[in-house]
């Protein structure tokens, strides 16, 4: 009898504790992520038309910029802007990414320099995909491929 007792009282602590635990989509905390998803990745910013679609623009730290179309994930838009200057990528910023809750906001803040630095090291778009992140990854593979049409390079 003593056993049965123990084994329930057991029992039904550990469901209390398992329905307690709160699990978080904001993150750390709210105030936080927002700080993180209102800023775009890296450095300049490309000139966007209205549909989104690849557009030279203005020059920044000595190159010209070009903003690629938003690649449609199922997570949220992703759209990349380089800096290209003497025929080589020299800068690359994501102004637009999946940012709705804590959990894009933590795996982007990952993904996207890691994606970004891959850009600047191969200098195409044939980059491997960030793991935990593969829809971000593919978006960005859009998007960047898009961006380097525009600026006439592989």
């Amino acid at each position: 009898m003593r056993r049965i007792t123990l084994w329930l009282f057991s029992t039904v602590a550990a469901v209390v504790l398992l329905f307690s635990y709160r699990t978080s989509l904001e993150g750390p905390s709210a105030s936080s992520s927002t700080a993180v998803a209102s800023a775009p990745l890296a450095g300049g910013s490309g000139e966007n038309e209205d549909d989104g679609t690849s557009t030279g623009g203005g020059t920044s730290s000595g190159g010209k910029t070009y903003t690629g179309s938003i690649a449609q994930t199922r997570w949220g838009p992703v759209q990349v802007s380089i800096t290209v200057s003497g025929g080589k990528v020299t800068d690359v910023a994501v102004p637009t990414y999946p940012n709705e809750n804590g959990r894009d906001v933590e795996i982007n803040a990952r993904a996207l320099p890691v994606l970004r630095q891959e850009t600047l090291d191969k200098q195409s778009a044939d980059i491997d995909a960030v793991s935990g992140a593969t829809v971000t990854s593919d978006g960005y593979k859009e998007s960047l491929q898009s961006a380097l049409d525009a600026a006439n390079l592989k």
